[in-house]
């Protein structure tokens, strides 16, 4: 690769000088007349070998320049003395050629198994925006960990029992045999939630049915507690399918989380875990963070000590895992700092493997929604909305109504996603309801948009029995930003699996999409007459690949048709 090629002329040039070099880095320039890679290796060994860094830098070019490496056209020394390096014509032409559906893969973490827990939904709860952020930076994270070679498992841990769901059984069970769908879950839950809050005599109530449901102590609120998970679960499947996302594991608090409750007395026992007034807590006030309950004093475990155990049945799962990472919103940050503190303790080999990553918020106007009182925007609420919004900038297109329907569904999601991932991943994003479906600009649909108009140039070409490029050398022809950038793709997807940043693709294909159209703006493709039309179509196929490739890494589907 061009990349190591470099490292090494540089490293070699500078040991003829007798300079002694550190590890050599490469960089893409800020602008792209400054070249295409550049390194400050003359700044980082100036004090070292006591020289200005500029006659450092003239001296490795001129030693650069009696075996000019492969694929470089010019180098050129530029400020204080950084160096750069302009890439030919003939690098970038075969670069073209070599892209293809595989593009952008690396092998990175070839052999590892990963898995990814997000989303995270609680049935008879809303499926709320916060479970939306959370999928997709999850599908997103589990995707590029696939894209560097490891073998990924996706995992979704659903909270069926809880106080949370005693409360929503408490609503239903006053409100009468009317038929159970996801609606009438959510108007329970409110229900319970705010009797819990104002209503002594029903907090105590709900209480003792939390403990009803975590023994399954009576036959009818069994009967309901059945009926609802499974209206639950049933409607979170199909927001699964709507998102493209399909879990390999779906943990439930009751189940994997009631294991948790031998680990917690197992760790009482070993004097890692203390009881106090009754219940079972970890003092975190040891390795400087703060007391929380894992068992309560009725005996009821608390999320923490669920979290021991649906981590243990993980790694039980999985034996061979070599990471396992959990992806939830930055509120729960402070909870999981002391669950893994704890979890270094009782299960030290679990705990070296698991990370927690968290994103910030999405927020409308400022204000944060809540399920528990009841102005909660659901996921599927929002993509419906947005749906709505991309309908009616379809409405003049030639297409059908079941054309429509499709595109506005897979735009709609896209739009989400992209303003979830278009900036790193630990901030707060305002959601933007008419940026967000803007066929022009910083948005999804701008992408969508933009790998439908080269699939559109390719069909073309297809139906003239235009020939493409047969990989010869391209006359007349002078490398455009469009190679430059493509070229850089792998590089880009390398970073953000390595740092679990999403956002690295969204920026990189937003200023791809808009270097694509100004190019396809500024002269035609196809042109008998163009001796270069052949490799301006296998541009635009690479650039249609890239873009593919790109949008799927951040789980965005692409339609033939906008």
């Amino acid at each position: 690769m061009i990349v190591g090629d470099l490292k090494k002329s540089i490293q070699e040039a500078l040991k003829t000088l007798g300079i002694e070099a550190p590890k050599v880095e490469l960089e893409h320039p800020a602008e792209l007349n400054h070249g295409d890679f550049s390194t400050n290796v003359a700044l980082a060994t100036a004090k070292i070998a006591k020289q200005k860094p500029r006659d450092i830098a003239e001296k490795v070019v001129a030693e650069l320049q009696k075996n000019l490496p492969n694929g470089v056209k010019k180098i050129e020394v530029a400020g204080a003395g950084f160096i750069n390096f302009y890439l030919t014509k003939g690098f970038f032409a075969e670069e073209v050629k070599n892209i293809g559906d595989d593009f952008g893969k690396n092998k990175n973490l070839e052999g590892k198994k990963v898995m990814v827990e997000y989303t995270d939904p609680n049935p008879f709860k809303p499926f709320h925006i916060g479970h939306l952020m959370s999928n997709a930076i999850g599908e997103s994270i589990a995707r590029l960990t696939e894209e560097e070679g490891a073998q990924v498992k996706r995992a979704c841990w659903q909270g069926d029992i809880g106080l949370h769901v005693a409360k929503a059984i408490y609503a239903l069970l006053q409100m009468g045999d009317d038929p159970l769908n996801i609606g009438k879950l959510g108007v329970a839950y409110v229900f319970g939630a705010k009797a819990y809050e104002t209503d002594e005599t029903a907090k105590k109530k709900i209480d003792e049915l939390n403990q009803v449901i975590f023994e399954k102590a009576d036959d009818a609120v069994n009967k309901l507690y059945e009926a609802g998970r499974k209206v639950s679960l049933e409607h979170f499947e199909e927001l699964y399918k709507s998102l493209g996302t399909k879990f390999d594991y779906k943990f439930f608090e009751g189940i994997e989380g009631r294991e948790g409750v031998p680990i917690a007395k197992q760790a009482l026992k070993d004097g890692i875990l203390e009881e106090s007034d009754g219940a079972v807590v970890y003092r975190g006030e040891k390795v400087g963070l703060h007391t929380r309950v894992f068992l309560t004093s009725k005996g009821l475990p608390t999320y923490e000590a669920k979290e021991l155990g649906l981590n243990k049945a993980k790694f039980k799962e999985e034996p061979n895992l070599d990471d396992s990472i959990i992806i939830t919103a930055n509120e729960q940050s402070d909870y999981f700092k002391v669950v893994l503190a704890a979890m270094r303790e009782i299960m030290p080999q679990v705990a070296g493997k698991t990370r927690h990553i968290a994103h910030g918020m999405m927020r409308f106007s400022d204000s944060k929604m809540s399920s528990r009182k009841g102005n909660v925007i659901t996921g599927e609420s929002l993509i419906a909305d947005v749906a709505i919004l991309v309908h009616k900038r379809l409405a003049d297109r030639d297409l059908s109504k079941e054309e429509k329907d499709k595109i506005a569904q897979i735009v709609a999601v896209g739009a989400i996603k992209y303003s979830i991932l278009r900036q790193a991943i630990g901030g707060d994003i305002i959601f933007d309801f008419e940026k967000s479906i803007s066929f022009e600009g910083d948005s999804g649909p701008y992408l969508q948009y933009s790998y439908v108009r080269a699939k559109s140039v390719l069909g073309k070409a297809e139906s003239l029995k235009v020939q493409p490029w047969d990989g010869r050398k391209v006359e007349p022809w002078e490398t455009t930003t469009l190679e430059r950038l493509l070229y850089r793709f792998p590089e880009v997807v390398e970073r953000a699996g390595a740092e679990y940043e999403p956002h690295y693709v969204t920026t990189y294909l937003t200023e791809l999409a808009g270097v694509f159209n100004s190019w396809y703006a500024n002269g035609k493709i196809i042109d008998a007459g163009d001796p270069a039309s052949p490799y301006k179509l296998a541009l635009t196929q690479a650039f249609a690949i890239t873009m593919k490739n790109g949008l799927g890494l951040l789980g965005i589907k692409v339609p033939e048709k906008m």
